[in-house]
């Protein structure tokens, strides 16, 4: 009855645990023990699965040879009591293994790969782990289809007493996923103890790479692990000079990492093969801390004016960057040379006069202003007239969408203000007079808030109107008036917005002041000083710019916005 189906009644008596029934069916017909599930587990195996000691032990005094049985996922018993995590039944398996001789067996790996000591460690069990390595040693040298080796996941797991024991054994294997190793699991998962004992045993796995190029300490500065950089440095301070390694915490921002790298390697690269120094990626990744401490450490000063490949210093970065912070951290830097051009002989100016993308920003003028004021020459001048000349080019070129958007909205816009205000002209607050002599006339008209409303109201429509009139004239094809005819509207729209909400507030005062008196002052307050917080709101960033910068600042290319 060899590898038939197995009983029902054995399947039950397998998954409760019935050892006397298990015994009557034995006794009966001894071949039944043979039969499989589906799945090619024997009657050991679901007993395993379900932790039955008392009925594993007594199926194997029936017949040991079921030890050697295995299922479809490649598993033996000692297998499916490890990884269903039965830690007495599992030890006691080992034992049966071992006393039997069965070496070979113990060493089996299931279909993933994965031997019993990849399963011991990977639930936790690190005392059955130590087990295992002590009655098999070669345990330790099995990979699974993933490339982990016992010792890697035992490091990546934490379990320092398991790692330690591995790393005595010179046949195990240290390596893990990726093509990395053990100590790249140390940093990984921020182990400096772990990592401290695997540079002393295995100093050469701290120079290894993976599939990425990286070394463990160059993943440890990437990763901001100080611990393990001091263990790594301490044992081998030569791993200080592998590398770009600062240009590499530069990237990040780890500005600890830096400082712990200098200590042991005062002279350690700062820069890369490119000439791309730790200062450059710096500024290039917006790490105001880590440019702070480079400027305002002396021994590094030399990287203020140090040049790339394309002859760019930082500050030929922060420029090109437009970005203000760091252009006013290096300007502040008395070293600073303002004079270098790249290889091709293009000055800062140079760089910002290309960039009509971003030549109507406010980073863009901002970063203008303040190279004009640290270095005032006729360069600034021509880069922002080349800047205004390129930008009028390019506007040339979209006007025809840019214009569509325009007029389709400021339009919609003016024609609803003329609407509303030409609608309250003939719709006066307190309505008209049917006394002899001023028939007709309004009742409020010799009071000065309905003559304010008036006069608010007129002024709203008329330029409303005239807003909208120059939509229509936006679609002549003169580039000059299209190209600032924005300008026109926009200061125009304002004005309208603003007398609108004048002749709201007076309208309402007009009405509404004789009886609560209080109410229609506060309204006329809030209504007459929205325009004045919106325009506020609106050109805020341009005030704070402007209150920055003083005298040193420039309107020109933002009023083409």
């Amino acid at each position: 009855m060899a590898m038939s189906e197995m009983d029902e009644q054995l399947l039950k008596a397998a998954m409760s645990g019935n050892v006397r029934e298990l015994k009557d069916m034995a006794q009966q017909n001894p071949e039944i023990l043979f039969g499989r599930t589906p799945q090619q587990n024997t009657c050991l195996h679901i007993s395993l699965i379900f932790g039955h000691e008392a009925f594993s032990k007594a199926v194997l005094a029936l017949n040991q040879s079921l030890l050697l049985s295995i299922n479809l996922d490649g598993e033996t018993p000692l297998l499916v009591a490890v990884a269903n995590g039965h830690v007495s039944l599992a030890s006691a398996m080992l034992k049966l293994y071992q006393q039997l001789n069965l070496s070979y067996a113990i060493l089996k790996q299931d279909n993933n790969g994965d031997n019993a000591l990849h399963h011991a460690i990977r639930n936790g069990h690190s005392d059955l782990a130590l087990e295992l390595i002590a009655a098999q040693l070669d345990l330790s040298q099995g990979l699974n289809k993933y490339n982990e080796s016992p010792m890697y996941i035992a490091v990546s797991s934490g379990f320092n007493d398991v790692s330690k024991k591995l790393l005595e054994i010179p046949i195990s294997s240290h390596v893990g996923p990726r093509n990395e190793n053990a100590l790249h699991a140390a940093i990984r998962y921020a182990n400096p103890g772990i990592a401290k004992t695997i540079a002393k045993a295995r100093p050469f796995l701290a120079r290894e790479k993976n599939n990425y190029e990286g070394t463990p300490i160059q993943y440890a500065v990437l990763w901001d692990r100080l611990d393990e950089i001091k263990v790594l440095l301490a044992h081998d301070s030569s791993l200080g000079y592998h590398a770009p390694l600062l240009v590499s915490a530069a990237h990040r921002g780890n500005v600890g990492v830096a400082q712990e790298i200098l200590n042991y390697c005062p002279d350690a690269p700062v820069c890369a093969l490119n000439g791309w120094t730790m200062l450059h990626q710096a500024v290039y990744s917006r790490q105001e801390k880590f440019v702070d401490y480079i400027l305002k450490t002396p021994h590094l000063h030399k990287l203020v004016n140090m040049r790339d490949q394309n002859g760019k210093t930082a500050l030929h970065i922060a420029v090109g960057n437009c970005d203000p912070k760091m252009v006013r951290s290096l300007l502040a830097h008395k070293a600073t040379n303002l004079t270098i051009a790249d290889k091709d002989g293009l000055p800062l100016e140079g760089l910002l006069a290309d960039d009509t993308e971003r030549a109507k920003t406010l980073n863009w003028n901002e970063v203008l202003m303040m190279i004009s004021k640290a270095r005032p020459t006729t360069l600034t001048f021509l880069s922002s007239r080349a800047a205004k000349e390129n930008i009028t080019a390019k506007s040339i070129e979209e006007i025809k969408s840019l214009t569509q958007t325009y007029i389709s909205n400021t339009s919609l816009i003016a024609i609803l203000i003329a609407t509303i205000t030409f609608a309250a002209a003939f719709t006066l607050p307190g309505g008209y007079s049917n006394d002899s002599g001023s028939e007709g006339l309004p009742i409020m008209a010799k009071k000065v808030a309905f003559k304010t409303f008036l006069i608010s109201d007129t002024l709203a429509m008329c330029s409303s109107l005239a807003v909208a009139f120059m939509c229509i004239l936006a679609r002549w094809e003169d580039f000059d008036f299209l190209l600032y005819y924005r300008s026109i509207t926009k200061k125009l729209m304002w004005f309208a917005y603003m007398t609108t909400t004048v002749a709201f507030a007076t309208g309402l005062y007009t009405m509404v002041a004789p009886r609560i008196m209080w109410l229609a002052v506060l309204v006329c307050i809030l209504s007459i000083g929205l325009p004045f917080l919106t325009k506020l709101l609106g050109e805020w960033p341009l005030i704070k710019l402007q209150l920055r910068l003083g005298r040193n600042y420039q309107s020109e290319l933002l009023e083409m916005v």
